[in-house]
């Protein structure tokens, strides 16, 4: 599984880095504070498959990076390989200070 940091997906960022972002926690935990990108909750994952390009980058979020772990790996068996997993999740971008 690729990993993707916080200071990573900030350079690509700055860099014009072709990439999507994925937050799939729940809508309260996205209120609390989000970095952008679509939200498509984890247990909605499969059924929305479409919506997960397998040409482009795919960074998925949580909260800490064990939800989007477990998703990436899911998401494996449907044949894709270009996930990243954001290691630490929003826990780790804040503390970044990000």
């Amino acid at each position: 599984m690729q990993q993707i940091t916080s200071v990573e997906l900030k350079q690509w960022e700055a860099a014009g880095h072709d990439y999507r972002l994925i937050d799939i926690r729940e809508q309260w935990e996205r209120e609390q504070f989000n970095i952008g990108g679509a939200h498509i909750p984890m247990g909605d994952l499969i059924s929305r498959l479409g919506e997960i390009p397998k040409d482009q980058d795919v960074v998925l979020y949580c909260e800490k990076g064990i939800r989007s772990t477990i998703t990436i790996q899911r998401l494996e068996g449907y044949g894709y390989n270009n996930l990243f997993n954001l290691s630490g999740g929003m826990k780790a971008w804040r503390e970044a200070g990000l």
